[in-house]
């Protein structure tokens, strides 16, 4: 069986769906909230990524 690969988005997409500044994307990257890979030295967020990020931020909030 395989499976699909992970869409990755571009921080302008991240910043779209949790609706906040590129300062706070950035921010979550760089305290490890947030992972993030490097591709030819653009900056890119898997979307799995941002799915963990929600969910545990919804965990934190209960």
């Amino acid at each position: 069986m395989t499976t699909a690969p992970a869409e990755l988005l571009t921080v302008p997409e991240v910043m779209a769906r949790l609706k906040v500044g590129r300062t706070k994307v950035y921010d979550l990257i760089r305290t490890h909230r947030l992972v993030s890979i490097k591709v030819d030295g653009c900056r890119r967020i898997p979307e799995e990524a941002v799915r963990s990020f929600i969910r545990r931020q919804m965990g934190e909030a209960a």
